[in-house]
């Protein structure tokens, strides 16, 4: 199934997008798992990506921020805009792009270190901070904007492992705001975690978009629909529907997307 171009770029008239992809095919050796995709994702607004398991929303996201280059046989065809720049271009430098897409996975992985040095971790290696002051700082801010600084603040340099699960996804939050992102993407950050630990981060994504451009992959239909601005609909690698996410919901263009939604399948 071919998408509708209308149905590809939800831009609103004359918005200039952060991320503009356009005709991304995706390859894992001789097996295409993306084709023809192009969405334009607006500055500070979250974007969501939907879909069944296997549908390519964890692929697209990666490779927003070349994620995949580290897979053997990995490949992509078609451009990857951010701020008019195409980020497969060979000129790019991949470790100042990954510092400028931060990234949060499904699993929250704090390094074995304290909370302090998790989050000071990036600001160490790329020399973000000239003295100890300064470095205390922006670790500080950094867990402010993760909304955990209120409860870690008097055991920083206790274990990040001794943390709930709920306050180690805001932790790696942090560590990936810390080094002062443009974007970040989320690939399913609350779906391990209990009711209340989901509330705290999707509160935490509606508080960030203000300064960040956010794509999140979610498996939940109800969560998509409280924290997002546009939700884009994948199925079988390609992108069905991109529309405002009231819309999706409401009144999807494309009956596949209504189908999915209202859960008739996925």
């Amino acid at each position: 199934m071919t998408p509708p171009a209308s149905a590809l770029a939800p831009a609103a008239a004359g918005a200039v997008p952060k991320i503009d992809v356009t005709g991304m095919n995706f390859f894992y050796g001789t097996n295409q798992v993306l084709h023809e995709i192009s969405l334009k994702i607006l500055p500070h607004q979250v974007t969501a990506l939907i879909g069944p398991s296997g549908c390519g929303k964890s692929t697209f996201l990666r490779s927003l921020n070349r994620m995949n280059d580290i897979i053997p046989g990995a490949r992509v065809e078609g451009a990857v805009r951010i701020d008019g720049e195409n980020i497969y271009a060979p000129s790019v430098d991949v470790v100042n792009l990954r510092r400028r897409v931060g990234m949060v996975f499904q699993k929250s992985n704090p390094f074995p270190k304290s909370i302090f040095e998790n989050v000071a971790y990036g600001l160490r290696i790329n020399r973000m901070a000239t003295s100890r002051e300064g470095l205390r700082g922006r670790v500080e801010a950094s867990l402010k904007s993760a909304a955990l600084w209120d409860e870690v603040r008097d055991r920083l340099h206790t274990s990040a492992l001794a943390l709930s699960g709920g306050q180690q996804q805001r932790l790696c939050i942090a560590r990936a705001l810390a080094i002062e992102p443009e974007i970040l993407l989320m690939d399913e950050p609350a779906s391990a975690l209990d009711p209340i630990a989901t509330q705290r981060i999707e509160e935490l994504i509606y508080q960030l978009k203000s300064r960040y451009t956010i794509v999140i992959v979610t498996h939940n239909m109800q969560q998509a629909a409280r924290v997002s601005d546009y939700t884009a609909f994948f199925w079988l690698g390609k992108l069905v529907e991109c529309d405002r996410t009231n819309k999706i919901f409401t009144a999807p263009s494309e009956k596949l997307t209504e189908d999915y939604v209202t859960g008739r399948f996925g």
